[in-house]
């Protein structure tokens, strides 16, 4: 993929990331946050990018028209609707979006549909996945089985990390949803999907933002969208990405942990404050994991991570 192919399907990410006028403001200035985390790419100087979106410099046809390949004009497709589904269902200027920028690619509107059903479906995943049996207050389940619980959610979602599909990618938002939901039902807190939104964004974990970093890690890094290469074409890696997904998901459960433990009485600060600590520590625990996520993640493919958000899997 070129230099160019690359910073137009950075281009059009953002667009649809901003293109829903009623996006939170909070969300908008992670947007922002991630393109200075991620400026050091030789490829793309994100932060200029962002302000050419919000200023509107750019044009969807324009940029479209920047893509040659059938593959490069396929994954921008996917990334888009990734970032329009990230946080829920899609709005009607997301939608109008999405049809403008499918039509400017030119792409087959059958392979296109079939993608964005299988996007929605991710999306619109159940939290209330199979887990123990829990009681009213204490968990039935033990310390030690929810040490398991956490730990291997964290794998989970960092072996989707090592993949090089967009809906792979995806998927780890639902699964951490689904993480607090378990964490807190073992405690005796009946939950929805919008708890659980609400508890990761007081983390300052957004939806849509936490994707935009996680497929633009992959993206610069030249790993999202090799589906031919075979296994190699990133297990090996790592270095593409930071393993955000497996120590923000580790931190993610061991937070919920204390915060439902304790009949939810930790303040939004404190909350934050053991967030960005317990993070650290997992950043730490990555390394002893990955040859466990690397044999996990040569086990997935697309059919089997849509199995799993909708708790097939």
């Amino acid at each position: 993929m070129t230099q160019n192919e690359t910073q137009a399907i950075v281009t059009l990410s953002l667009m649809a990331a901003f293109v829903d006028g009623h996006k939170h403001d909070r969300e908008r200035a992670e947007v922002k946050r991630i393109a200075d985390a991620l400026a050091q790419s030789d490829a793309v100087h994100l932060p200029t990018l962002v302000q050419d979106v919000l200023m509107k410099r750019v044009d969807l046809a324009r940029t479209a028209a920047t893509l040659r390949s059938a593959e490069s004009r396929q994954l921008a497709y996917e990334m888009a609707v990734c970032v329009c589904d990230a946080d829920g269902v899609q709005s009607v200027p997301e939608q109008q979006f999405l049809a403008d920028l499918r039509q400017a690619l030119q792409l087959d509107a059958g392979q296109a549909r079939q993608f964005t059903e299988d996007a929605e479906a991710v999306a619109a995943a159940p939290i209330d996945g199979p887990m123990p049996a829990v009681g009213a207050r204490g968990p039935k389940v033990s310390e030690q089985e929810l040490d398991e619980i956490i730990l291997n959610a964290a794998i989970t979602n960092g072996a989707l990390e090592l993949l090089p599909e967009t809906l792979s990618t995806m998927a780890i938002i639902p699964l951490q949803m689904r993480l607090v939901y378990r964490i807190g039902q073992a405690y005796g807190f009946e939950l929805d999907a919008g708890h659980a939104k609400d508890f990761l964004a007081t983390l300052g974990v957004g939806l849509t933002s936490q994707y935009l970093e996680q497929a633009g890690r992959k993206l610069l890094g030249g790993l999202l969208g090799r589906v031919g290469g075979g296994l190699a074409r990133g297990l090996g890696q790592q270095a593409v990405s930071s393993g955000m997904s497996f120590a923000a998901t580790y931190a993610l459960g061991h937070v919920a942990r204390r915060y439902y433990a304790g009949g939810r009485t930790l303040s939004t600060q404190m909350l934050k404050e053991a967030y960005a600590t317990l993070s650290s520590e997992a950043q730490g625990l990555q390394g002893r994991y990955l040859p466990q996520m690397q044999q996990q993640a040569r086990t997935l493919d697309v059919g089997k991570v849509l199995a799993m958000v909708r708790g097939k899997g």
